[in-house]
């Protein structure tokens, strides 16, 4: 018998801080929420780092990943892991799903599908054209908006992700050619409505809605993360967006036991989909009292299936 039924996977650094700040504490703070209904349904739990030399990956039936937020920095020794990992225990969300959602190309799969994503062109590592010419592509590709967004294609956090006007695009080109030669990048329109309304993040388990938050940006800026001064509030969405929300979920390669969501109106004043994290991403068990227990029942359902 295996000693655990569920790790809840973190950064290192999250486990037991000192003198933890905001953001830990409310890290903290959801863990002990999902642990809790986790083991009301009857499981073993524990927290771990992903990156613990000690622990025994056996010894669990699943690793659950939860505030993994260092992995795109260190991405190849996490891919290591993943691979070495996914041989002694079950992984939530799933290996596949993680690989195929680590890098923003999906966005691209996604779109072939019929999800609506913001106008995009693909930059690949140690291309040789100019940052101008990519931008010039993206025109042609009917974006009503000069300005746009540049972001590499494996990331989290807004990390390297620039907002850049036509006339500074020279100026940037530097920086893009010393980031191009090791890494894909995204170049995709600026979005008018994501400084004014924000971005709304749709949280799905075992498939089914479970509740949504509304990100806001602070006052001059574009990106909506509190790293960067983003306000959060509550938020009642629509039952269209709730099913634009699901149908994305459903889009994906692979089933995924937890999901966020995040939509935005696009220039044209249609839900599009900003991106949807299936690896770590923060999902608000504090602000919605059955999210914790909605999805510690898909996770024992997952467990539960895989027993069968």
């Amino acid at each position: 018998m295996k000693e655990w039924d569920v790790v809840l996977l973190n950064k290192s650094d999250y486990l037991q801080p000192e003198d933890p700040d905001h953001l830990v504490q409310n890290i903290m703070t959801e863990d002990a929420l999902l642990k809790t209904a986790l083991e009301g349904l009857g499981l073993r739990v524990v927290r771990k780092a992903w990156d613990d030399p000690d622990f025994d990956w056996s010894s669990t039936k699943t690793a659950l990943f939860r505030a993994t937020w260092d992995y795109f920095t260190r991405i190849d020794e996490f891919k290591g892991w993943l691979q070495s990992v996914r041989t002694q225990c079950q992984l939530i969300n799933s290996a596949e799903l993680i690989e195929w959602n680590l890098d923003k190309h999906y966005l691209l799969e996604l779109k072939e599908k019929g999800i609506r994503i913001p106008n995009t062109v693909l930059l690949k590592k140690g291309n040789k054209k100019s940052l101008q010419e990519h931008y010039q592509q993206l025109q042609k590709g009917g974006a009503s908006d000069k300005r746009c967004v540049l972001k590499p294609c494996i990331s989290g956090g807004a990390y390297h992700t620039y907002l850049i006007e036509p006339e500074e695009l020279a100026s940037y080109e530097e920086t893009y050619q010393e980031l191009i030669a090791s890494h894909d990048f995204l170049l995709q329109e600026f979005q008018i409505h994501v400084p004014l309304e924000g971005e709304r993040s749709y949280m799905v388990f075992g498939g089914d809605y479970s509740h949504a938050v509304l990100k806001k940006a602070k006052s001059g800026d574009f990106r909506v993360q509190d790293d960067f001064g983003g306000s959060l509030y509550e938020c009642r969405p629509t039952k269209e967006e709730q099913l634009i929300a699901m149908n994305v979920v459903k889009a994906c390669p692979f089933e995924a036991v937890y999901a966020r969501v995040d939509l935005f109106k696009d220039n044209a004043g249609h839900w599009a989909l900003a991106e949807i994290e299936l690896i770590e991403p923060e999902l608000w068990f504090r602000k919605d009292e059955n999210a914790a227990p909605l999805l510690a029942k898909a996770v024992k359902h997952y467990l539960d299936e895989k027993e069968a």
